[in-house]
């Protein structure tokens, strides 16, 4: 059973993991060295838990003691109990769910062993915005995909706002990080995977008529907002697909792409 620590210092040593989390650039580089990342959340905290990740302790306002109280005697990490003031002093703003945990990271696995038991994957390029990465990971795990690469240079997928976003669906979809681009791709057609790049361009085959949902293994290509893929990505596609618009529309929000997208590469497949 967890320890129960009532907090009211913000300079507290054992406070630590949560100081500054309005600071993106501090907290991109400092989560991935020390080996942790911020759950936000009653629901995304229980997720995380069931899906393995160790927890290195949790804070709490004290409304949320009782509401978290199966789950503290659960643990064996320690819990810190604070006002939401205090709350607000420590990590730069206002806790509106109560509840953050500090979790343990896992080594995340190589892309060609997370490809061998895949058939639909996911491929993000530049995405550097942590809303987007939590609505694409969400789309993803709804939708059907078995798993996401991701560009060496794209966020991290477990910054707080990508896990809040994607309501702890980034703990659902397993995923991997290319060491290379776009050289890395070529794991990915070895695996046997045809990669389509999604782009607007009107060279590119609508998404209805590449019917990918009937290609045995198939690698979607998404790229950062507002840029799209890279002329490097597109060259490496093996196809060009578009999702076709209506209305004098260009585009969609990367976000909503995938999800469109993703429903075309998944359509007909049974749904776990």
């Amino acid at each position: 059973m967890a320890d129960l620590i009532t907090v009211d210092d913000p300079d507290d040593p054992r406070l630590r993991d949560y100081t500054g989390l309005t600071d993106v650039e501090l907290r991109r580089k400092r989560e991935p060295a020390e080996g942790l990342f911020i759950a936000e959340g009653e629901k995304v905290i229980r997720r995380a838990r069931q899906a393995g990740y160790e927890m290195r302790s949790m804070l709490l306002s004290a409304k949320w003691v009782d509401v978290m109280r199966d789950v503290i005697e659960d643990v064996p990490a320690p819990v810190y109990a604070v006002s939401p003031d205090l709350a607000e002093r420590v990590t730069g703003y206002h806790v509106h769910r109560g509840a953050l945990a500090s979790m343990q990271r896992k080594p995340l696995p190589e892309a060609e062993r997370l490809l061998e038991g895949a058939r639909r994957v996911a491929i993000m390029e530049s995405v550097n915005d942590h809303t987007n990465i939590g609505a694409i990971f969400r789309s993803a795990a709804a939708l059907g995909m078995d798993a996401v690469l991701l560009s060496p240079d794209c966020a991290d997928p477990l910054y707080r706002r990508s896990v809040k976003v994607s309501m702890g669906a980034v703990f659902s979809v397993p995923y991997a990080r290319l060491e290379t681009w776009p050289r890395g791709l070529e794991a990915v057609r070895h695996a046997g995977f045809k990669i389509l790049a999604l782009t607007p361009d009107e060279k590119a085959t609508t998404i209805d008529d590449a019917a990918p949902h009937r290609l045995e293994r198939v690698a979607l290509m998404l790229g950062a907002e507002g840029d799209g893929l890279s002329a490097q990505a597109l060259m490496a596609a093996d196809e060009w697909v578009r999702i076709p618009m209506a209305h004098g529309v260009d585009s969609l929000n990367v976000g909503a792409a995938a999800a469109v997208a993703f429903y075309a590469v998944t359509a007909g497949r049974p749904q776990g």
